[in-house]
């Protein structure tokens, strides 16, 4: 299992989108306040998300508040400041990958204090950063590959080609 934490997300496309990334890869989904959206069940229910049941979706008042309530003994925060590649990290059982907000990313103190754990997608220099939802897809699987992609169906249906 992972986690997904998502520290003060603006935009609610954006979460709708990685809720049905953890919706389809088992991933829990950790909201950090304050949130630039509605996450009530009517609200939901209105956007059309008809996988929220399938995301185990957790929020919690601040960052403190997440560390109070939970054991984290491996993280990746996910940056566009960090030295090295998300790919040259290693994700064992039950990581969490952090990503900030949309305008802001993770704040400065955060990442400071926990340098070793920040990892970047590589991109063209003059390209700011990639979409929220894309950058988290590309930290789940690549954590997700690493596991073997355990739980996670692993064939397709295609039609036979001699048909």
């Amino acid at each position: 299992m992972l986690n997904v934490v998502l520290v003060a997300p603006e935009i609610p496309q954006n979460t709708g989108n990685i809720a049905r990334t953890c919706a389809a890869t088992g991933s829990v989904l950790h909201l950090i306040k304050p949130l630039g959206f509605d996450i009530s069940a009517s609200a939901v229910k209105r956007a059309g998300l008809d996988y929220w049941h399938l995301v185990d979706v957790r929020v919690y008042e601040s960052l403190a508040d997440f560390f109070e309530k939970n054991e984290v003994r491996q993280m990746r925060l996910f940056s566009t400041k960090a030295p090295r590649s998300y790919a040259e990290a290693d994700y064992c059982d039950g990581c969490y990958l952090f990503f900030g907000r949309e305008t802001k990313g993770l704040p400065e103190d955060f990442l400071d204090a926990h340098d070793e754990s920040c990892v970047r997608i590589p991109m063209r220099e003059e390209a700011r950063s990639l979409n929220l939802s894309n950058s988290v897809a590309v930290g789940v699987f690549e954590a997700l590959r690493q596991l073997d992609f355990p739980h996670l169906k692993d064939y397709g249906k295609m039609k036979d080609a001699a048909q």
